[in-house]
C-alpha cells in the first residue's frame, strides 16, 4: 500500500521587516529653577462679615457699652461697664480670629477708635 503523500502546507506570508528605529532623541535641556516660590495666598473669608472687626462704643442715650461688628447697625450685645464687653468680645474675637476696636468714650477723641 502507498502511502499518502503528505499535505503541502499552506505559504504563509512573511511579515515584513521592522524599519529601523530612527535616531535617539537629543536629551532635553534642564529646566532652570524657578527664581522664588510666590508667597502663600491667605485665606479668605466669605460672607457678608469677611475681614469685619468687633467696635466697641458707649451709647448716648442710655450710656451703655454696646459691641457690634465693622459694617453693621445691629448691636450684637450691651452691658453696663466696659470691662464687661471686653472681656466677652476678647473671647468672640479669639474663637473667630478677628480684631477689637474700641472707641473712645471721653475726652477730645470722643467716638474716635483708641490705640491700644
Amino acid at each position: 500500500m502507498a502511502k499518502p503523500a503528505p499535505k503541502a502546507k499552506p505559504a504563509v506570508a512573511k511579515k515584513p521587516a521592522k524599519a529601523a528605529k530612527p535616531a535617539a532623541k537629543p536629551a532635553k535641556a534642564a529646566k532652570p529653577a524657578p527664581a522664588k516660590k510666590p508667597a502663600p495666598k491667605k485665606e479668605e473669608k466669605k460672607g457678608p462679615t469677611a475681614g469685619a472687626s468687633y467696635h466697641l462704643s458707649k451709647r448716648a442715650s442710655d450710656n451703655k457699652w454696646q459691641v457690634f461688628l465693622t459694617g453693621s447697625d445691629k448691636v450684637i450685645k450691651t452691658f453696663d461697664t466696659k470691662a464687661e464687653a471686653q472681656e466677652y468680645t476678647k473671647k468672640m474675637a479669639a474663637n473667630t480670629g478677628r480684631t477689637i476696636l474700641t472707641h473712645a468714650s471721653k475726652g477730645a477723641s470722643k467716638g474716635k477708635i483708641q490705640k491700644r
